[in-house]
């Protein structure tokens, strides 16, 4: 069933499929993945709740940690509940709003984690470049309105792909072949010219992504060229370990992140259900290992857990 309204008519319902090629495996499929999302949930509630009560992490890196965790329980609580209904339940209809609400929330919120690495990453340029004035350049203020410009960025990025999307005629078939809306799978559905919109996806890829990779690129070569001047080896060690859990994180986001992104636009020979699950994986998995690894890393927000437990102990 269509609703028309002039030249922007759209349907009232789509249909995601789940994970097409794996229809006989997808209920099982579902538990790993709730169990992942679980972990998403429980990790980021608790680093958000840790640095809300200890007072001694409220300091650029743990506000930025902070903002992580948020961006990781929206972009996952944006796509499983609907995707264990679809892989559970066979609930494969999705509104019309509800989908490019769903579209919305994933690109916007992926835009801010991108953000967030890059802002982590000049965090650990100023701690071990500057580590004298870190305090005095990354005030707190500063700290409010780095946050702030990465999320108005993502916002304002990427709302005009759901206005120009809703402009658009779509086509009768109302079939996305995977879990959750995205931007390019509705593309497909519309029966109109998309250059645009398309040209539009690929400048904001670039301009995002494109610019925070650059300034994560360019804050570790920095990091490394003081890191190597550094007279003891120890010293050495410990700057290098101050960095590897962002360096995992950064790895865990954009490898999965870039592979989709290309894949939608020019892997037309990946097998379809290799390009799902990465998807799947692009926004369940960094959720759900940020806060572990920034846990496990993390001395001062393991002594806290460790801490939280043996006061639970009789």
């Amino acid at each position: 069933m269509v609703a028309s309204s002039n030249s922007s008519s759209h349907p009232l319902f789509f249909m995601l499929l789940g994970i097409p090629g794996l229809e006989n495996y997808q209920f099982w499929i579902a538990f790993p993945f709730c169990v992942m999302y679980i972990v998403a949930l429980t990790g980021n509630i608790t680093i958000l709740y840790i640095i809300r009560i200890d007072h001694t992490l409220h300091e650029p890196m743990y506000l930025f940690l902070a903002l992580l965790a948020i961006t990781d329980l929206v972009l996952s609580s944006s796509t499983q509940p609907k995707m264990l209904a679809i892989l559970w339940f066979h609930s494969h209809e999705i509104e019309y709003n509800a989908c490019l609400i769903q579209v919305f929330f994933i690109h916007a919120f992926s835009s801010v984690e991108s953000g967030v690495l890059m802002t982590m990453a000049l965090d650990r340029y100023v701690a071990i470049c500057f580590p004298l004035r870190h305090s005095s350049i990354l005030t707190t203020s500063v700290v409010i309105k780095l946050g702030a410009a990465v999320m108005v960025r993502g916002l304002l990025w990427v709302s005009p792909f759901c206005f120009m999307v809703s402009r658009m005629p779509f086509c009768p078939n109302k079939v996305i072949p995977q879990s959750y809306c995205e931007h390019m799978a509705v593309l497909k559905l519309v029966c109109a010219d998309t250059r645009v919109n398309r040209g539009y996806g690929l400048f904001v890829a670039f301009s995002v992504v494109g610019f925070d990779i650059i300034v994560i690129s360019v804050s570790y070569v920095m990091i490394l060229r003081a890191v190597l001047r550094l007279p003891s080896g120890e010293a050495r060690l410990k700057a290098f370990g101050t960095c590897a859990s962002h360096v995992c994180v950064i790895l865990a986001f954009y490898i999965p992140a870039l592979f989709t992104f290309l894949t939608h636009r020019f892997g037309h020979h990946v097998p379809r259900v290799v390009h799902i699950m990465f998807a799947n994986f692009y926004l369940l998995v960094p959720p759900m290992l940020n806060p572990i690894i920034y846990g496990v890393r993390t001395k001062q927000i393991r002594d806290r857990v460790i801490r939280g437990f043996r006061r639970k102990d009789p």
